[in-house]
């Protein structure tokens, strides 16, 4: 099999790998805490590394990761429908993972693509149990109808959230600077904290997270990528600034202004990338 194919499978099993993490999240945080959203969260982050795996692998192989989200399954009106859903799209990974490892010759990929497909069918145990679980325990949707302007400023900061993670993980992937690439890839993971903390606060607020993004720069060179995440940095910071100023509630004020510090700091250091990057080229 030639490359632009095995490019091309690996893709549809990262988009299988996006639309997991996002169905995941969301049926967790729509849970509220306990142990099982806890659980279930643990797993997404297993589907965060089999995403980084295989995007890694396809810049390798010379090709472009996609940034398109897989067929997901979010309905059902209990959090039993919703585990039961779970185990359906990890019915759905390990068939695709099965169909793709038979297909695939480099034993390398074979290998990888394996690896991933041992942890599918261990996921698709614990969902099993959880739908059990969930019957058993009497698990609730804790989403509420909250949509006042403090529900679409949370979810602004969800959308912003979920957009900035998938473009620095996507320039970690393309730059070629290796300090470039260690700094996306710890931002994208202090951004995927914003988005934890922002969707548990719409839960608190009796609100209902809403995990899509907005268009994501799929800048290929260095420079053009940092400047676009400066610029998205300093304009978002500013948008987190005056959220701040307009919630009353305190521990609201004071988790908005903490991730405008962070959004700053982040926008800091890009732009001491991208002096290094001038001075170097």
């Amino acid at each position: 099999m030639d490359k632009d194919k095995i490019i091309a499978l690996l893709n549809q099993d990262l988009e299988g790998e996006h639309g997991a993490i996002i169905q995941y999240l969301s049926h967790a945080y729509a849970m509220g805490e306990g142990e099982m959203a806890c659980e279930i969260e643990a797993i997404a982050r297993e589907e965060m590394r089999h995403l980084d795996w295989l995007a890694e692998t396809i810049v390798e192989l010379g090709g472009v990761p996609s940034l398109k989200r897989g067929t997901m399954r979010m309905d059902g009106k209990s959090v039993m429908d919703w585990m039961k859903n779970d185990v359906l799209l990890e019915e759905d990974a390990a068939t695709l993972y099965g169909e793709h490892i038979k297909g695939i010759d480099d034993p390398r990929i074979k290998r990888l693509l394996q690896r991933i497909l041992s942890d599918e069918e261990s996921h698709h145990g614990d969902f099993a149990h959880f739908v059990e679980k969930a019957q058993k325990e009497g698990a609730q949707d804790m989403r509420g109808p909250r949509q006042d302007r403090i529900a679409r400023i949370l979810d602004w900061g969800i959308e912003h959230e979920y957009t900035v993670i998938l473009q620095y993980l996507f320039h970690s992937y393309m730059t070629g600077n290796k300090n470039v690439k260690r700094q996306m890839e710890d931002q994208a993971i202090n951004e995927m904290q914003h988005l934890g903390w922002l969707g548990e606060e719409m839960i608190g607020i009796s609100g209902s997270p809403k995990i899509e993004h907005t268009e994501v720069d799929q800048s290929k060179k260095t420079v053009d990528m940092l400047r676009a995440d400066i610029k998205i940095e300093r304009q978002v910071a500013a948008e987190y600034a005056r959220a701040t100023k307009e919630v009353g509630e305190v521990k609201l004020k004071s988790l908005l202004g903490r991730i405008r510090d962070q959004e700053l700091y982040h926008a800091e250091v890009f732009s001491d990338l991208l002096r290094e990057e001038h001075t170097s080229s």
